[in-house]
């Protein structure tokens, strides 16, 4: 019985590495983790605390940016500009609320220092990333409540911010996308504060992935089923179901979405959440909201961030640069086209 057992596992570490290498081999030749072999997912508090200490919790001003950390009621906010020195302001710009990714329950803002700097110089907005509250400690709506009040900031200390308030977007990474989306939708029904535009980087939109076995060759990298399952438990406070979850919680769950703010939605053919912001975007055309999805051919979910200098990263960056500069242009914008 040992030695058949033996025999299974040492079966299934072949089948397991196999994989793993094909899973490897599919992302692009110049962003290939070798060391995904030791592929790390959380699905505990102990591997959760050990995610969370991977993250910086000091970082420097991008070059050409100036920082300024603020607390609005306990919810840290840093606000990044382009320094006086580097590019005196020539009046009113456009601005963007951005939100971390982590999974809704790891990451920091000022992990995304360097990124919201390099949004801030070379595209010439205002940015406020905001540190929200983190589940499980702090499940849902908490990270959404934190996140609209931070957008509620942006709105009120435009003048002082130097801000025009009908140039505002909202944008975010990963998880910081789905409560990008989610906020989006929670502004537009409240209609106190608008939003111009949504900036959803491989966006985590549905609690319903899952319950789904992922498609052939996704979700292998970067973010893998078992860690959804995790964070989405953890955001929820019970394991997810088909049949509902809360409004506002996960934005595919919306039945309509008409009169959203125009999108762009960027995601990995490898990444676990290609399906859902296909889908979404989709969902989006049809609903009348221009939108433009582009699906990265061989990325897989964060590659951005772990091969910044390869060419096709660099791409992606330039189509999410393109976007937003486009539609917080001042006057007029054209039509994005459709998913």
């Amino acid at each position: 019985m040992r030695r058949w057992l033996a025999g299974s596992a040492a079966f299934a570490a072949v089948a397991m590495t196999a994989r793993r290498c094909r899973s490897i081999l599919a992302a692009a030749p110049g962003m290939r983790p070798w060391n995904a072999f030791v592929l790390f997912s959380i699905g505990s508090g102990r591997e959760l605390s050990l995610l969370r200490r991977l993250y910086p919790t000091t970082a420097e001003p991008a070059p050409g940016a100036e920082v300024e950390a603020r607390d609005l009621d306990g919810v840290p906010v840093f606000v990044h500009r382009p320094s006086r020195l580097s590019r005196p302001a020539p009046g009113l710009r456009a601005a963007l609320l951005w939100l971390h990714g982590g999974g809704l329950v790891a990451g920091t803002a000022i992990a995304d220092h360097a990124l919201c700097g390099r949004l801030a110089v070379e595209l010439d907005l205002v940015v406020v990333s905001v540190d929200y509250r983190l589940a499980p400690e702090h499940p849902f709506p908490a990270a959404l409540d934190d996140c609209h009040a931070a957008l509620r900031f942006l709105h009120a200390a435009s003048g002082e911010l130097g801000v025009d308030p009908a140039r505002i977007a909202v944008g975010g990474a990963s998880a910081g996308g789905g409560l990008a989306a989610t906020l989006a939708q929670l502004a537009a029904d409240r209609g106190e504060v608008p939003v111009a535009f949504q900036l959803l980087v491989y966006p985590m939109l549905d609690d319903r992935t899952t319950l789904r076995r992922p498609a052939r060759g996704v979700g292998r990298l970067g973010w893998t089923p078992r860690s959804n399952r995790f964070a989405w438990q953890a955001y929820l406070g019970r394991p997810p179901r088909s049949s509902d979850a809360p409004a506002y919680a996960a934005a595919a769950r919306r039945e309509d979405l008409r009169g959203l703010p125009p999108a762009w939605i960027g995601v990995g053919a490898l990444d676990l959440f290609r399906d859902e912001a296909v889908a979404y975007g989709r969902r989006l055309a049809e609903a009348g909201v221009p939108v433009d999805v582009h699906v990265e051919p061989r990325m897989f979910h964060g590659a951005d961030l772990a091969f910044p200098d390869e060419p096709s990263m660099r791409r992606f960056r330039a189509r999410l640069d393109t976007a937003l500069a486009g539609q917080l242009a001042a006057g007029p914008v054209a039509d994005l086209g459709s998913a």
